[in-house]
């Protein structure tokens, strides 16, 4: 059942199963584990291959019962959490965080591999669950593109400074990266691309890839590598999200870069409402 909020966007998704009554301890953090997990990794879903996607950050406020039939738009409000865009799922029936899962990968794989939103909350009462997904209000002062995007090389000369595991594949601390202004021209034309036009992908409306995107910008570098963000106000957020997810980690401990640009642009007509890109480049 789909119901929308006349005052915000908000959706609440429902799915019944036939599952045995069977009482099973609940577990929503395995659930929030497994999104996440799901999130982390291409994967195709009604006709489209998705992103690689930073992990959803666990906020207590969207943790609501999950019996409750109420508005959803007051029960946030009156958890103080400050939504631009919110969707709930609710289902019924599944014995575990496993069981869930799969209702949730065949039902709902669209909701959760939607990269506007990046808090979760799950609750369970018995075999009822509601997950709630949410995007809030960019609340964080940002200066110009060229200040974060330096900000942002910053962090991510700090990360690179200690050897760390991405996934399966550990990394040495690597060498710092140096600003180049022409991967950051690319950088700010693909994430206000992305912006205006309301998509989230590496290869832009005319099916360039980064690397084509590079060389038309006039980067003449060997290698180039790209990790993307939306919905995240702050450089804290985004690289903590790309620490968390096994690719864009390896992307950005890669020693074989030695270059970045990177920029954010900010649309309030779009799904995520803030999107960021970073472009590595080895000279």
């Amino acid at each position: 059942m789909r119901c929308l909020s006349s005052v915000l966007p908000l959706t609440l998704l429902s799915l019944s199963m036939a599952f045995a009554t069977a009482a099973v301890a609940s577990d929503e953090t395995q659930l929030v584990t497994s999104i996440n997990s799901y999130r982390s990794q291409v994967q195709r879903c009604a006709g489209q291959v998705s992103q690689e996607l930073p992990p959803l950050a666990a906020d207590p406020r969207l943790v609501l019962p999950a019996n409750s039939i109420g508005n959803l738009q007051q029960a946030l409000a009156s958890s103080a959490y400050p939504m631009v865009n919110v969707q709930a799922i609710s289902l019924s029936g599944p014995r575990n965080a496993q069981a869930a899962m799969k209702a949730v990968q065949e039902s709902f794989c669209q909701v959760v591999l939607d990269p506007q939103f990046v808090d979760i909350g799950v609750s369970r009462t018995g075999q009822e669950w509601r997950i709630v997904l949410a995007r809030p209000l960019l609340t964080a002062r940002l200066g110009d593109w060229q200040a974060e995007g330096q900000k942002l090389l910053e962090s991510l000369n700090s990360a690179r400074a200690q050897p760390r595991q991405c996934g399966n594949q550990i990394f040495a601390a690597a060498t710092p990266l140096a600003w180049n202004a022409t991967l950051a021209s690319a950088a700010q034309d693909h994430t206000r691309d992305m912006a205006n036009h309301n998509f989230f992908d590496h290869k832009d409306r005319d099916g360039r890839t980064p690397g084509d995107r590079a060389e038309l910008a006039g980067y003449a570098g060997q290698q180039i590598g790209e990790n993307i963000a939306a919905g995240q106000d702050s450089v804290r957020k985004v690289v903590d999200g790309w620490l968390a997810s096994p690719g864009h980690c390896a992307n950005l401990m890669n020693p074989q870069y030695r270059e970045l640009g990177a920029s954010y642009a900010v649309d309030p007509k779009s799904d995520a409402g803030i999107y960021w890109t970073a472009m590595f480049g080895t000279p």
